[in-house]
């Protein structure tokens, strides 16, 4: 049965806005909730049954991991984002992604310039990030400006090359991780929540993570059952080691935390 949903036909081909020039855009879909429960129960040969009984089948199915069934929805979005962000995307390899060549398109004078509130000094305790707490306006403003300087003299040497007649392959080859590009991304929807619980993490840079959270948002839309149980099961559930499973048996019977030093912290940390 081929799936429609009211709500998801509402939203197709809209522009989300994502930072200063980028956007999502949902451009397909094929499945949603129901046809999770389809493809779960067709192994036994029973089609979808009760709004309730449906909820409480997709909830086991990602609780316990059954991930095949979420396989048969699939999610084709049109994204616009600062190309150092899109090379973190393409981490996720199950996707099926086609992007804008520099090669056969004059790129756009478009680039990335973080809000005041999003800049801040190399965190201390974190080697891939920065600090929680932005900097003094002042310190922010210059930051902005230098970034606004280098980008306009770079533009400005792109269109004088491509004025000259070089070709679009050279041209392009200074430009900075800043600009912004675009592409078509494919992926199904097991493998979308877990690209969305690796950035949608507090962990994850500010700049993927924004994109995701509004990616989740539709996703919300096309399989609202589906996106609960994720939210619950897995952006805010917790994994525990088999030291830690011990350590919570033990606590709960009036016992000591046996865990101390760097493995009470990575405990702590998980139930915060």
């Amino acid at each position: 049965m081929h799936s429609i949903v009211p709500e998801a036909e509402k939203i197709l081909d809209k522009e989300f806005p994502v930072l200063d020039h980028g956007f999502v855009r949902l451009v397909d879909y094929m499945g949603s909730d129901d046809r999770i429960v389809q493809s779960a129960r067709v192994s036994y040969g029973e089609g979808t049954k009760t709004y309730r009984q449906d909820k409480g089948l997709i909830n086991y199915l990602l609780r316990n991991d059954h991930t095949s069934p979420f396989e048969q929805v699939v999610f084709t979005f049109h994204l616009k984002m600062p190309i150092f962000v899109a090379r973190q995307w393409v981490r996720h390899r199950m996707g099926r992604m086609n992007e804008i060549s520099g090669r056969y398109s004059v790129m756009k004078d478009e680039c990335y310039i973080p809000d005041k509130d999003h800049i801040a000094l190399q965190s201390e305790d974190n080697k891939q990030g920065r600090k929680a707490e932005a900097v003094e306006e002042e310190v922010a403003l210059k930051v902005q400006q230098i970034l606004k300087d280098e980008q306009d003299v770079i533009f400005r040497n792109y269109h004088e090359l491509l004025d000259m007649g070089i070709a679009r392959e050279i041209s392009r080859i200074d430009l900075p991780l800043s600009l912004y590009t675009e592409f078509y991304w494919q992926m199904d929807l097991h493998n979308l929540f877990h690209f969305l619980a690796l950035r949608m993490d507090g962990h994850a840079q500010y700049e993927i993570r924004v994109y995701a959270n509004q990616i989740f948002e539709i996703v919300k839309v096309v399989c609202p059952i589906a996106a609960e149980a994720f939210e619950n099961h897995k952006l805010n559930g917790v994994s525990l080691s088999g030291k830690e499973k011990d350590a919570v048996k033990k606590i709960l019977s009036g016992e000591e935390n046996p865990l101390s030093g760097r493995e009470l912290e990575i405990f702590l940390a998980k139930l915060n």
